[in-house]
């Protein structure tokens, strides 16, 4: 058995305390957020509360789910994060499976997709774009101008440039279709990619705040992230809606940390059915040569 020495079991040491103290680094502010959101109105506004409840009641959820424009901002970012997400996978996979293909035309194209990614518009021409097109108070807005991404476009391609050409030659001899190809061959091998790509779409969906408070007139269709944004940022206590009777029994300051903590619980509970695809291999053992 080989011996390890003892500079490596100083690395591995040393390297397993900053792991798990940049670990603790991330978890640590969400669980305090949760105990603010459990605790009461004194220990929460007193700031003694640290990863524990003091005083617990769920007061502040009850009044968060009572919140009607609350509840319609999460069903409107549902809504956009899974049809945004449907759409833009099926725009990036159809787009890298044809420009993973050597044909003539092919790099001029694709330095035109590479030039929309060092060089924008910028905000106003883009939002004369979009109001021109009548995405000003439409939901649309929220789907289509970031339904294309060149960057998971180059990474999608990527991942199907990998992929052995003798599995698709010999399904094409077989009398399969491209579309067959792509659906049967490429999607399934490159489970990895695509799950990398979707979460960070779903991400950036459900995470995005500026295109609501742009592009919606009236609060009520605004996205959760520009809801929260505005209350917990532009502190506006309008949406709060504390009445006499929640006022004496809990703060603002477990309301936000109740809405706030909603509003990351989708992303933590999708996140670990992804993460398996981010270490898996795409073709282990797909062709043997």
């Amino acid at each position: 058995m080989r011996r390890v020495s003892f500079s490596r079991k100083i690395f591995v040491v040393i390297n397993t305390i900053f792991l798990v103290s940049l670990a603790l680094l991330c978890v640590l502010p969400l669980i305090n957020l949760l105990a603010i959101s459990f605790s009461g109105k004194a220990a929460a506004n007193s700031g003694i509360v640290t990863f524990w409840p003091v005083d617990p009641t769920i007061l502040a959820y009850q009044k968060t789910l009572q919140n009607s424009n609350f509840v319609r901002s999460l069903e409107i970012s549902f809504a956009r994060t899974i049809l945004g997400t449907l759409l833009s996978m099926f725009v990036i996979t159809t787009a890298g499976y044809a420009l993973s293909k050597d044909f003539r035309g092919r790099t001029p194209l694709m330095w035109f997709f590479v030039f929309t990614m060092l060089f924008g518009g910028g905000l106003i021409p883009s939002y004369m774009v979009n109001t021109s097109l009548g995405l000003k108070n439409n939901f649309l807005v929220y789907i289509l101008p970031g339904a294309f991404s060149c960057y998971n476009l180059i990474l999608i391609m990527n991942f199907f440039r990998s992929i052995p050409k003798a599995l698709e030659e010999a399904a094409l001899i077989d009398g399969a279709s491209f579309f067959d190809v792509l659906l049967k061959i490429f999607l399934p091998l490159s489970k990895a990619g695509l799950a990398t790509v979707a979460l960070f779409t779903m991400v950036g969906h459900w995470n995005e705040w500026f295109t609501g408070i742009l592009y919606m007139s009236d609060t009520k269709n605004y996205p959760l992230a520009s809801f929260l944004q505005v209350i917990v940022v532009q502190g506006n206590q309008q949406d709060l809606a504390l009445d006499p009777t929640s006022a004496a029994a809990m703060s603002e300051r477990t309301i936000k940390a109740s809405q706030i903590f909603i509003g990351v619980l989708p992303i933590l509970l999708v996140y670990p059915f992804l993460q398996k695809y981010f270490v898996k291999g795409m073709i282990v053992g797909a062709v043997k040569e």
